[in-house]
């Protein structure tokens, strides 16, 4: 019985090679296929012809004003000072910067490596425009789970995602900046990698803005300017006390 079965088994094998043909043999029909062939899919090529459009085109034509993502308008030439790139870096220190705005060097820019370690130091100049630029992107792609704040109170977390931590914690503080930068761009346990969605300019704008929160959420008094501590001690002097809160008429009885 076990030999007639083998028999059957090498019967079909040959029937279904001898319809089906080898992978890859060219022949004069269409092969059989029991499943459809991946190379052969209901999709429109690229450049490829359709009669599905007045136009007779398949690929659609871009709508108007807009970008792909992460493409960078080109900014007008500016007349650097001596002694300093465009970019801002200090001479010899030129960080690659492509129209397309995701990683595709290997410099401390783009990877946040320096050599074999994490680097630290944010390689653009920090300004206003690059702090809100961070606010904006950090509380569109960050905020929804580790919160306003960076700590680890998102909305995501009220939902049911416990693992998010807090970039408060002394841990991420001490972390190289460089190190953020690449958990931005891999992703990092159940992290999910955003290098695909924020570009790179973004991500050391959002890790500007985190080391903001996080100065902001652990400051103390001798983080603050001598003149500017001055003036708020002032305000905190003339700040009138607050009323106490007038006892019940039964108190008053007794």
């Amino acid at each position: 019985m076990l030999r007639g079965f083998f028999l059957i088994f090498l019967l079909a094998g040959i029937v279904i090679v001898a319809m089906c043909g080898f992978r890859g043999e060219h022949g004069q029909r269409t092969p059989w296929e029991i499943f459809p062939d991946m190379v052969r899919q209901q999709k429109v090529r690229a450049q490829a012809p359709l009669d599905f459009f007045a136009d007779g085109r398949g690929p659609r034509v871009p709508i108007g004003s807009t970008v792909p993502i992460g493409y960078e308008i080109p900014k007008p030439q500016m007349q650097a000072p001596p002694g300093i790139t465009p970019s801002g870096a200090p001479a010899g220190e030129e960080f690659s910067h492509t129209p397309i705005g995701f990683s595709v060097g290997t410099d401390y820019y783009n990877t946040g490596k320096m050599g074999a370690n994490w680097g630290t130091g944010i390689p653009v100049p920090v300004n206003a425009e690059l702090m809100q630029r961070g606010q904006q992107r950090f509380n569109i792609d960050c905020s929804v789970c580790h919160g306003l704040t960076a700590a680890g109170n998102g909305i995501a977390k009220q939902y049911g995602l416990n693992t998010v931590v807090t970039l408060q914690d002394e841990r991420i503080r001490k972390m190289a900046d460089g190190e953020i930068f690449n958990t931005i761009t891999n992703g990092k346990n159940t992290m999910m990698s955003y290098g695909g969605n924020v570009p790179v300019a973004d991500r050391w704008a959002i890790i500007a803005y985190v080391r903001a929160l996080q100065r902001s959420q652990n400051a103390a008094a001798a983080d603050v300017p001598p003149e500017e501590l001055a003036k708020l001690e002032k305000k905190a002097e003339a700040k009138p006390p607050e009323p106490k809160p007038a006892s019940s008429p039964e108190a008053q009885k007794k």
